[in-house]
C-alpha cells in the first residue's frame, strides 16, 4: 500500500505532508520553492511508492475558486504530465492557514516561530491531509 501525498501550493512556497503507508497518520513533510516541486517529487516518488496527491482547492466563502487558482492550475498540468499514474484529488482547503497558526498558539508556540510561513505551510498541507484522510474514512463507515 502507497502513501497519500498532500500538497498546500502558494506561489513563494508548496507545503508537503505525507500519510504513513496504511493512510492513518498525516505527518508534514517539507516546504519547497515552486521551482523545486517537481525535481523534490520525483526523488521522493523514487524512494516512497505514492497512490495519490491531494492537492489544496482554494475556495471563497461562497464556494466559487479564489484568485490563487491561476498559479495552482499550471502546477496541476504539469503534476498530470510528470506523474501520470498517480491520481490527483482537490481538496477544499478554506481556514487551513488560520487552523496552522491557531494550532501555533495553543501549542505554546513562541511569536518567532508563529511567523514562520514555511512551517505554517506544511502544517496546511497536514491539516489538508488529515481532513481528506478523515473524510474518506467517515465516507467507508457509513
Amino acid at each position: 500500500m502507497g502513501r497519500i501525498l498532500a500538497i498546500d501550493y502558494g506561489k513563494k512556497r508548496i507545503g508537503i505532508a505525507v500519510s504513513d503507508p496504511c493512510g492513518i497518520i498525516a505527518t508534514g513533510l517539507k516546504t519547497v520553492g515552486p521551482n523545486e516541486i517537481f525535481q523534490f517529487l520525483a526523488q521522493y516518488i523514487a524512494q516512497e511508492k505514492i497512490d495519490l496527491f491531494v492537492v489544496g482547492h482554494p475556495k471563497q466563502m461562497d464556494n466559487r475558486d479564489s484568485e490563487s487558482m491561476k498559479y495552482i492550475s499550471p502546477f496541476l498540468i504539469g503534476l498530470k504530465r510528470k506523474f501520470p499514474d498517480i491520481p490527483i484529488v482537490m481538496y477544499d482547503e478554506r481556514f487551513t492557514s488560520v487552523m496552522a497558526h491557531q494550532a501555533l498558539i495553543e501549542g505554546g508556540a513562541k511569536k518567532k516561530t508563529r511567523r514562520d510561513k514555511a512551517l505554517i505551510d506544511t502544517m496546511s498541507a497536514t491539516i489538508i491531509l488529515t481532513s481528506y484522510m478523515e473524510q474518506q474514512r467517515n465516507l467507508k463507515n457509513r
